[in-house]
């Protein structure tokens, strides 16, 4: 087990619910437990500032109609399936429950993140490639359409 992989798998937990987990291989045995407060403490700050960080729509959209679609962990974020693939959503795309927006890819793990509201994709808050962070805003869906 590398110093990398057991990096990710704490990342993974601070972002999550997970309380505690045991990983085996090899020889190797690795426990780790959290306390959620503490966790979720330090990982407030961030999401807050990132949310402060997104530049308000466009005047002719309702800020009230605007659904926010956020990370649910941490890993990195890719807007197509595969490399020199179209992007799975682009900005004024229409958009239903269920459909993939994007990828966020965690201990090797590709997760499809879809989207809970039909609307018109008004922006897109992450970089293809970018390191996302549990709760940070990805995507905003004008649902008044």
């Amino acid at each position: 087990m590398d110093k990398e992989f057991i990096k990710e798998v704490i990342n993974l937990i601070k972002g999550s619910d997970i309380k505690q987990i045991s990983i085996e291989a090899e020889g190797f045995k690795i426990f780790i437990e959290t306390h959620q407060k503490e966790i979720s403490q330090r990982i407030e700050t961030p999401v807050q500032v990132r949310h402060q960080e997104i530049m308000p729509p466009s005047e002719d959209i309702p800020k009230e109609n605007l659904h926010v679609i956020k990370s649910p962990l941490v890993g990195t974020f890719y807007r197509s399936p595969s490399p020199g693939a179209p992007p799975f959503v682009e900005v004024g795309d229409m958009v239903s429950p269920g459909q993939v927006l994007c990828i966020i890819e965690a201990l090797k793990v590709m997760n499809e993140i879809e989207s809970d509201v039909r609307g018109k994709v008004v922006k897109i808050l992450a970089e293809n490639g970018e390191t996302v962070e549990y709760g940070q805003p990805l995507f905003l869906i004008d649902t008044n359409v």
